[in-house]
């Protein structure tokens, strides 16, 4: 049987370019190795991940540490276990099943 519709894994977060989700904000569903590509600042303070599972990387190209995100709001770069707000690429946690 054929599935139409949505896709069965979708993927939303929204970054925002201070604590407690002010300041400017883009919103994603794709993966970015680049975030400078999309994202003029080079840190970003707070993340609301509306669907799906995150990671962040600390470098572009999905180089660096790398920070696990659910579904939920994160306030400040510590509440993902950052020490430092510096983010360089996003990816999606996508099941291959």
């Amino acid at each position: 049987m054929e599935r139409t519709g949505k896709p069965s894994s979708m993927h939303r977060i929204r970054i925002y370019e201070h604590p407690d989700f002010s300041g400017q904000m883009i919103e994603f569903s794709d993966d970015m190795p680049n975030l400078m590509d999309r994202w003029r600042y080079r840190d970003l303070h707070s993340a609301h991940v509306q669907d799906g599972v995150w990671v962040f990387y600390e470098h572009s190209n999905y180089r660096g540490r790398q920070y696990l995100l659910e579904k939920g709001e994160y306030r400040r770069a510590a509440e993902w276990g950052a020490l430092h707000p510096a983010v360089g690429s996003i990816r999606r946690v996508v099941d291959s099943s």
